[in-house]
């Protein structure tokens, strides 16, 4: 097992396909561990050389009621106000604390994106 830190694109791409020799190895033994380990330095390898930003509140919040299929009545219905759900969704209100644990219980959505700052117009 010669494991080394991932320093470039080069060391990435040699990870990567000894990675993928190692796919079948069993948990556990010699291999497993190597791929474990590899496993691990590719991730903290990709986190750092593309990092993703967070995403924007109000565009998270608009593609989970996309692909969930809800619809700003559906959102106005969960906050019992039409007004706030059209204020929330065209930025002219930010969510407020109460908001976002309201839409993450009752969509099960995780509160880490809705809680990031956003400009309001």
């Amino acid at each position: 097992m010669n494991i080394k830190v991932i320093h470039s694109a080069r060391d990435y791409e040699a990870a990567l396909g000894r990675v993928n020799q190692l796919m079948d190895a069993e948990y556990g033994s010699e291999a497993g561990d190597e791929l474990e380990l590899l496993a691990a330095l590719v991730e903290l390898y990709e986190r750092q050389a593309h990092p993703i930003d967070a995403p924007d509140p109000v565009d998270f919040l608009k593609n989970v009621m996309e692909f969930s299929g809800k619809t700003q009545k559906d959102l106005a219905e969960l906050l019992n106000s039409r007004s706030r759900a059209s204020e929330l969704l065209n930025r002219k209100r930010s969510l407020t604390l109460e908001n976002i644990r309201t839409i993450s219980r009752n969509w099960n959505v995780p509160a880490g994106p809705l809680i990031q700052e956003y400009a309001v117009v």
